[in-house]
């Protein structure tokens, strides 16, 4: 709590800093943050593979449309009614979590990768099916307050996303890290480790998963929503099999089983994208090279990545940094006498 509460100082400093479009950067790791940091309880404390949590932030990120919508409709799209517009995303993404955990339960392995990649790609197509409410592939607006007037006239929209973003994040990383440190996260261990030893020990290994699948669901959820309210708008492209892609790789990138690793997964989500269009008007590839590049080459670059530090750095960066702080402190530690 200490470390949430220092960092969330230092970040909301470092957003009067840093201009508009580096706030707007900032809140969207905030917002990835989430959903990896979920992911990771998911798959590297209880070793359940996940393919589909793209759809989850999409169904947060539909359900904070809808909400912000329909109250600005009903005459009151004030700030006020934002909190409950993510909460209300993280509840349906947690029900829909909920069901599909209880399916997952009964599969392993590629069956449950399955799965969850069927999901991945049944939910984007509802926008199709249910066109008349979801707009199918244009998608929709989402309705948002301005920043509030007792910040003054011309605070900047950007700063006022970021504190969203970041009080966000701050606040699920705290409630992963204490979750994790409890009696259920040593079962979330034990499970992933040897389901019959786990058995043998008084664990009950389905309700475990269930609700390992129900929390992550519920962090991809805020996520997702926390990016509706950056980008002001939802489509089934930004939430596509893609993003679910990412979101994997961008863990074990980070460092699998750790909410550090899952910082350092968010930095590069973001961070990819910039590196992407640095290299592309570096090179100035013919229009049709990167008509071709585009959407390809930020994949190719994680997919190098990832292959680069599984060899190097099997524990991910925040494994590498580990071993490196092991190193200074066992150099520059001081022998003692007898």
């Amino acid at each position: 709590m200490l470390l949430a509460v220092v960092a969330g100082v230092g970040l909301f400093v470092l957003t009067g800093a840093l201009e508009p479009f580096r706030n707007y950067q900032l809140a969207t790791v905030a917002a990835y943050l989430c959903a990896t940091a979920g992911l990771t309880v998911l798959t590297g404390l209880n070793g359940q593979l996940s393919l589909g949590h793209g759809a989850l932030m999409a169904t947060g990120a539909y359900t904070v449309a809808l909400t912000q919508n329909a109250l600005a409709d009903a005459g009151r799209p004030g700030g006020g009614y934002l909190l409950l517009s993510l909460a209300l995303g993280v509840v349906v993404t947690v029900a829909a979590g909920a069901v599909i955990g209880a399916a997952a339960a009964r599969l392993r392995g590629p069956y449950l990768a399955g799965v969850t990649l069927a999901v991945a790609v049944v939910v984007p197509a509802l926008t199709t099916t249910f066109r008349g409410v979801l707009n199918s592939e244009q998608g929709l607006p989402v309705h948002l307050a301005p920043a509030p007037e007792a910040l003054g006239p011309y605070f900047p929209y950007e700063r006022w996303q970021a504190w969203i973003a970041v009080t966000g994040a701050l606040l699920t990383l705290v409630l992963l890290a204490n979750l994790t440190r409890s009696r259920f996260g040593r079962n979330l261990r034990a499970v992933r480790d040897d389901e019959v030893a786990a058995r043998l020990a008084g664990i009950h290994v389905g309700r475990t998963q269930v609700l390992a699948f129900v929390v992550s669901a519920g962090c991809a959820g805020l996520g997702g929503g926390l990016l509706a309210v950056l980008a002001q708008s939802v489509s089934p492209g930004a939430f596509s099999l893609t993003l679910s892609l990412y979101l994997l790789m961008a863990i074990v990138i980070g460092g699998l089983g750790s909410l550090a690793g899952a910082l350092w997964g968010a930095l590069l989500l973001v961070a990819l994208p910039a590196a992407t269009h640095m290299i592309t008007d570096l090179v100035d590839p013919p229009p049709a090279v990167a008509q071709r590049l585009d959407g390809n080459l930020s994949l190719a670059i994680f997919g190098v990545t990832l292959v680069v530090v599984m060899i190097a750095a099997p524990g991910g960066v925040q494994g590498l940094l580990r071993r490196a702080g092991r190193f200074v402190g066992a150099r520059w530690r001081v022998p003692t006498g007898r």
